[in-house]
């Protein structure tokens, strides 16, 4: 085979990732994008002994279930993976993939499945980042600047000019963003952009490699003002991060739990949940599988800002919450002031180097929503919690399922339920939600 010549096949089946995947001469291929019984024309990208990664040029018959892609650039772009897929087909995909993790490496099967969480209404699943980073290069053959998300088979920016997931207003000034970008000096030295939105204010994280002269700070101010929101130039780490000083009073970022009377302020650099609208029903979830009482010791592990501990600290007698970064744990304690919530505490604390002899963590109930590697280590010392009932969201059903296999088959613990949250709608991320019984 002619290497970058195009091929036809037939799709056979899937994967969980939501390619489609040929058999052409005893070798799969997998084909982003093609779906199960479609005839595509693709083009292979990465020849691998075993199986070849392919780009879809063209559908030549359609699956029933398959929709036309809202953004213009889907298929390029490597911001989403699933346009191409109805919402519900996008959510039966996620489901399938974390019942046969359970299932296959966790050994496990919940007594009930959860219904979804996600965004209602017909336009839920769109405009919903509040945080993403766009990568920024100058181009001197097309002289401009592309300001997007990279490509999905190539290092590139994709030449976009609006983005169908990124939360109002920025979904709208990719555009206006390179125009900005390429009228700077320093037009060749600035390589992303990170974006914070909170519900009253959005901030832009512009990283440069070299300082920007008094004009371009002046062009940076009036685009700041012209479009409602604030510039902050990073020139190393994220400790170098400083707003631009443009006379005017900023407002915190910020966004609120009204069901809980919760508001928390965060830092454009810190961990948040990406989709609003989903955050605040996966914490009613949460607290409501919980099962909190005026009686209850709650401790959340891997708590950041205090996410779940806050809405959680209104209905427990005590809640703690345990964070690695002490920043993130500054933030909680700040919050918590911000809330008048006295009944929590926040500690910073190594939650993978737990010691057996440690008596302060036991508790009734229990939170966990670790970073995509999972509790392993938490797990494997579950009986310092003595909890009762542990609430687990995930964003890996991998390393989740693996962590059920301990809690279930050698801590006997019962997968009570377990369901999906669509926290990143368009892609193939699994965030689910599961709950332990003993």
């Amino acid at each position: 085979m002619e290497k970058n010549t195009s091929e036809i096949a037939y799709i056979v089946s899937s994967t969980h990732d939501g390619r489609g995947i040929a058999d052409i001469d005893g070798k799969k291929v997998f084909v982003a994008g093609a779906l199960e019984g479609e005839k595509v024309m693709f083009q292979r990208r990465k020849r691998r002994r075993k199986y070849d990664e392919a780009e879809l040029l063209e559908v030549l018959a359609p699956s029933l279930s398959r929709i036309k892609p809202r953004c213009d650039v889907f298929g390029r772009c490597g911001g989403c993976s699933l346009q191409h897929l109805s919402s519900d087909a996008q959510r039966d995909l996620k489901l399938q993939t974390l019942k046969d993790n359970l299932s296959r490496i966790g050994k496990v099967s919940p007594n009930r499945w959860l219904e979804s969480i996600y965004a209602p209404g017909e336009n839920g699943s769109w405009n919903y980042r509040r945080r993403a980073r766009l990568g920024v290069k100058y181009v001197e053959r097309k002289n401009r600047v592309l300001v997007g998300f990279r490509e999905r088979y190539a290092p590139f920016i994709t030449d976009m000019h609006r983005c169908e997931v990124l939360q109002h207003p920025v979904n709208e000034l990719i555009d206006p963003l390179s125009d900005l970008i390429g009228s700077l000096s320093i037009r060749s030295h600035v390589p992303q952009i990170e974006i914070a939105v909170g519900d009253h204010c959005v901030e832009l994280v512009i990283r440069v490699l070299e300082p920007p002269t008094k004009k371009d700070k002046k062009l940076l101010s009036t685009f700041a003002e012209k479009n409602k929101l604030r510039i902050a130039l990073q020139t190393g780490g994220p400790h170098t991060i400083k707003l631009l000083d443009t006379g005017s009073s900023f407002q915190p970022l910020s966004y609120a739990h009204e069901s809980h009377n919760i508001i928390s302020e965060f830092i454009s650099t810190d961990f948040i949940q990406i989709n609003n609208q989903v955050n605040k029903l996966m914490v009613s979830r949460a607290i409501e599988l919980l099962e909190p009482q005026k009686t209850d010791r709650v401790i959340d592990l891997f708590c950041g800002i205090g996410n779940f501990s806050l809405p959680l600290a209104r209905y427990a007698k005590e809640v703690i919450g345990i964070e690695l970064l002490e920043e993130l744990v500054q933030r909680a304690e700040h919050n918590a002031k911000l809330n008048n919530i006295k009944n929590i505490k926040f500690f910073s604390g190594d939650l993978f180097n737990l010691d057996n002899n440690r008596s302060d963590l036991e508790c009734d109930k229990l939170l966990l929503d670790p970073a995509r590697s999972g509790a392993f280590e938490i797990v494997k010392h579950i009986k310092l919690f003595n909890a009762q009932k542990i609430v687990y969201v995930s964003c890996h059903p991998g390393t989740l399922a693996r962590d059920a296999d301990i809690l279930v088959n050698q801590e006997n613990y019962t997968l009570d339920a377990a369901g999906i949250i669509d926290m990143f709608p368009h892609t193939t991320h699994v965030e689910s939600i599961t709950v332990f019984k003993k």
